[in-house]
This record gives C-alpha cells, structure tokens and sequence, in this order.
C-alpha cells in the first residue's frame, strides 16, 4: 500500500492512483513487488528537522528515504521537501511537476537498490530516473 501524507504543507496535485501504479511498474522492472510505501511532503524546515534528528545531518534536502525492504519487497518512508522540488525546478530550468515526479520515484529507486553518493552512481540514477520518468504521462 502506498499513502500520500503532509506536515506544513497543501498536498502537491499529483494523480495519486496512477502514480501508485507508476511507482509499482517501476517497481517490477527491478523485480521487486511494493509493500508498505509511506510518503510525507513537508517544507524545509520540516525536513531539516528529520535530516538533524534521523542522519545527524544538519542540512536541506529534496528528499530523504528510510528503507525497510523485505526480499524483494520494498517498503519504506520517504521524506519530500515540496519547497526544496521547487527551488530545484527552478535552479534547473525544470518544469515543477516533473520535478516532483523524478525525486518521488528517485526514493523508489533507492528501495529497489540504485546509490547515487558513490563514484559513477549519479550517472547510473539520473537514467534510472530518466527511464523511470518516461514511463508515466506528467
């Protein structure tokens, strides 16, 4: 089951069902079957407060993901910064919404085992992201 939470921020108008269906497809093409997928969207100050608290890490972030997999199935809580999407679109040229699609399936691909802090590993999850992202119509 995947849930759409907030804390300190309106809920972003993503198309719930179908982006549960989108996260499960990218799911599959890792073999993985999605299990319990919890997503917060909060503001800066929120997931700076997490990133302090949880990694001892006291700076903003998009997006935070705590991994509780099982086999081959994933479930975590992923932690989204709407404020922090919304910087980035902008620094980047990005449409918003697009945005905010690549960094909720970029905590999927951490579940499904995809790094991105190693040498060579950003390269390996932005064509995950970019595959991951034609998959679904924005």
């Amino acid at each position: 089951m995947i849930t759409y939470n907030t804390d300190g921020v309106k809920m972003p108008a993503i198309k719930k069902r179908d982006t549960s269906a989108w996260i499960k497809a990218v799911a599959a093409e890792y073999g993985r079957k999605v299990g319990e997928i919890g997503y917060m969207f909060v503001n800066d100050d929120k997931i700076l407060e997490v990133n302090n608290e949880y990694l001892g890490h006291n700076y903003y972030t998009d997006i935070i993901t705590f991994d509780y997999d099982e086999d081959d199935t994933i479930s975590g809580d992923i932690v989204i910064s709407l404020d922090t999407v919304r910087s980035n679109a902008e620094q980047y040229g990005k449409d918003y919404n697009e945005e905010l699609h690549r960094v909720i399936i970029h905590g999927i691909l951490h579940l499904c085992g995809i790094n991105d802090k190693g040498p060579g590993e950003r390269e390996i999850m932005e064509a995950a992201e970019n595959k991951a992202l034609a998959m679904i119509k924005l």
